[in-house]
């Protein structure tokens, strides 16, 4: 399908592109999520504005803190290549396919809000927080509750997403991201993400990240509340994985009914758990 008629600006600069949004306007970078549902006219805008060549939006960079900072242009192919985390890298291989890796940006995928991107879980088991920038000035945003709703997020109507950023991670920590995905799309009915860290024998550090289960990608914190503290053992890691869909509205469509995807969430909670334990230190 063609998308309704629109007109499209190009910034030359961040502060360009701040100066042109207005009610109506949605930013583009690689436009992988927001073209096709332009094009299946799910969605309208009046005016895009392209910041898809701002050099000061791109690149990975590490803090002198022992963080990260990732460019909102950032495309997945280079947060792939420039990562240490070999559970990070393979979540990432898990998104569309080589074509959409190497144009897709994370900041896009972060600021689209789509509950069953792979992005966000990852992004929320790391601790990242959202830069978000107006001509105001600048906000530091954490994920966990940055997703409001389906393809709605704390971005106000006068703000751009520039990165986003974590602090450095524990020491030892394991990672792995599990997915049930949908044959035709490859998005997630299910996907979880855990990090993990222990210490004198316990789990003193658990992130559990989950999307594709709820109207938003989340943290499941009752899990992690669970999880911290025992011996991650394989009766603790099932109790604590019991939990992943607690104070959920669990998504029911023609993939998967509600019933489905809140067992498929428990097992795929448990496969992470278990998975990033075994990398820990």
């Amino acid at each position: 399908m063609i998308p309704a008629s629109f007109s499209y600006i190009r910034a030359a600069s961040l502060d360009a592109a701040l100066g042109e949004l207005s009610d109506g306007t949605k930013i583009i970078a690689g436009g992988q999520s927001l073209l096709p549902l332009l094009k299946l006219r799910m969605a309208s805008v009046d005016r895009l504005v392209d910041i898809g060549r701002l050099s000061e939006l791109k690149g990975v960079r590490d803090l002198t803190d022992g963080g990260v900072e990732i460019g909102a242009l950032a495309t997945y192919a280079e947060v792939m290549a420039s990562t240490r985390l070999d559970f990070a890298r393979e979540a990432i291989e898990q998104i569309g396919d080589l074509q959409v890796r190497n144009v897709g940006t994370v900041g896009g995928s972060i600021a689209h809000a789509d509950p069953a991107s792979d992005a966000p879980a990852l992004a929320l088991a790391l601790d990242y927080s959202a830069v978000l920038r107006s001509r105001r000035g600048e906000r530091l945003v954490p994920l966990d509750g940055f997703f409001l709703g389906p393809f709605q997020s704390a971005i106000e109507p006068d703000e751009i997403l520039t990165a986003i950023r974590r602090g450095p991670l524990p020491a030892g920590i394991g990672g792995a991201y599990t997915k049930l995905a949908q044959p035709a799309s490859g998005y997630s009915i299910v996907g979880v993400c855990a990090v993990v860290a222990r210490s004198s024998g316990k789990v003193s550090h658990a992130r559990i990240a989950i999307t594709g289960v709820g109207e938003v990608p989340y943290r499941a914190k009752a899990v992690e509340d669970a999880l911290t503290g025992s011996d991650g053992g394989v009766s603790a890691i099932e109790a604590a994985a019991a939990h992943a869909t607690d104070g959920v509205t669990v998504n029911s469509d023609i993939h998967a009914d509600r019933a489905y995807r809140t067992a498929m969430a428990a097992v795929y909670a448990r496969r992470a758990i278990e998975a990033a334990l075994a990398r820990a230190g």
